[in-house]
C-alpha cells in the first residue's frame, strides 16, 4: 500500500490585491483613512447616545451596539490587510487565519439579528405609540441584544468547528485579502460539499429570516405613516426609519450576493470587490448615514461640539 506524506498546513498566504508596490502604498494610505475614520466615527456615535439623555432610548442602544459591531468586524480584517500592504510575504497564521474567520461572521450574523430586532423596534415605534414603552423595556432591550450575540455566536459555530478539523495540506495561497470562508474551503484536502451546504442554509435562514422580518415590519410600518394625515406627520415618521433602512438594504443586497449560493468557488474576483464594500466602505458609510440623517443625531453632535468649545475656551482663559 503506497503512503502519502501530508504536511499540514501552519500559515496561509494572503493574495490581497497583487499590484506594484507604489500602488500598494497607495491603497495603504486609503484603507488607512477609511479605516480610521470608520473607528473614529463609529466610537463618536456610541460617545454620544452614551452623553446624551435625549438619545436614551431603544432605538439608539440598538444602535450603539451595532456601531460596537461595525467597529469589531472591521478590526478584525482591516489592520492585518494595512500589514501585508507594506510587507514582502503577505503570510497569516493558521490560528490568525480562524481567528479572522470566526470574528467576521460572528460580527456579521449579529449583525443581521440586530437588523431585524431594529426593524421590529421601528415598527413598536409607530404601528403601537402608546404602548412603546411597556413593550421595549430596559430589560427587554438588553436581553433582544444578548439573543443577537447569542444567536451569532450558535449560528456559525458548527460551521467553524468544522472548517477547523479539516485537513489542510497545500497549497496554502487564499486569493482573498482575509480568510473568508469559500477561498478557505477551496484550499482543503478533502470534500468540501456538506460544510458548503451548511453555510449555504445557515446564510439562507438568517438572512431570509431577518429580511422577512424586516419586511413585514416595514409594511406596516409603510401602512400606518400613510394613514396619518398631515404630511408633516408623515415626513416625520419616514424620518425615523429612513436611516435604518439605506443600512439595512446596504447590508442585504450586498451580501447576498455574496454568501447565498450553494457554491462559492467562482468569481473570486467579484466575491472580493463586494467583500470590500460589505466589510469596509459599509461600516464607513453608517456612522455618516445614521448621523446626517437622523435631526436627534444631528442636534446631539452640535451640543457636544459647543461644550467643547466652551470647555476649551474657558481651559484657555484659567
Amino acid at each position: 500500500m503506497e503512503t502519502v506524506n501530508v504536511t499540514a498546513v501552519t500559515e496561509f498566504i494572503l493574495v490581497g490585491f497583487p499590484n506594484i508596490h507604489e500602488v500598494e502604498i497607495i491603497l495603504f494610505i486609503i484603507f488607512l483613512l477609511i479605516y480610521l475614520v470608520t473607528v473614529l466615527g463609529n466610537i463618536l456615535i456610541i460617545v454620544l447616545i452614551c452623553i446624551d439623555h435625549r438619545l436614551h432610548s431603544p432605538m439608539y442602544y440598538f444602535l450603539s451596539n451595532l456601531s460596537f459591531i461595525e467597529i469589531l468586524m472591521t478590526s478584525s480584517l482591516v489592520p492585518k490587510m494595512l500589514a501585508n500592504f507594506l510587507s514582502e510575504k503577505k503570510a497569516i497564521s493558521f490560528t490568525g487565519c480562524f481567528s479572522q474567520l470566526f470574528f467576521y461572521f460572528f460580527m456579521g450574523t449579529t449583525e443581521f439579528i440586530l437588523f431585524a430586532i431594529m426593524s421590529y423596534d421601528r415598527y413598536v415605534a409607530i404601528c403601537n405609540p402608546l404602548r412603546y414603552s411597556t413593550i421595549m423595556t430596559g430589560k427587554i432591550c438588553i436581553q433582544l441584544v444578548i439573543g443577537s450575540w447569542a444567536g451569532g455566536l450558535f449560528m456559525i459555530l458548527s460551521s467553524l468547528i468544522l472548517k477547523a478539523q479539516l485537513p489542510y495540506c497545500g497549497p496554502n495561497v487564499i486569493n482573498h485579502y482575509f480568510c473568508d470562508s469559500a477561498p478557505l474551503l477551496h484550499l482543503a484536502c478533502a470534500d468540501v460539499q456538506l460544510i458548503e451546504f451548511i453555510d449555504f442554509i445557515v446564510s439562507l435562514v438568517l438572512l431570509l429570516g431577518s429580511l422577512s422580518l424586516t419586511v413585514v415590519s416595514y409594511a406596516y410600518i409603510i401602512s400606518t405613516i400613510l394613514k396619518i394625515p398631515s404630511a408633516q406627520g408623515r415626513q416625520k415618521a419616514f424620518a425615523t426609519c429612513a436611516s435604518h433602512f439605506t443600512v439595512v438594504s446596504l447590508g442585504f443586497g450586498i451580501t447576498m450576493f455574496v454568501y447565498v449560493r450553494p457554491s462559492q468557488s467562482d468569481s473570486m474576483k467579484f466575491n472580493k470587490i463586494l467583500s470590500v464594500l460589505s466589510s469596509i466602505v459599509t461600516p464607513l458609510l453608517n456612522p455618516f448615514i445614521f448621523s446626517l440623517r437622523n435631526e436627534q443625531m444631528k442636534e446631539a453632535l452640535k451640543d457636544a461640539v459647543k461644550k467643547y468649545l466652551l470647555i476649551t475656551q474657558w481651559a484657555g482663559m484659567s
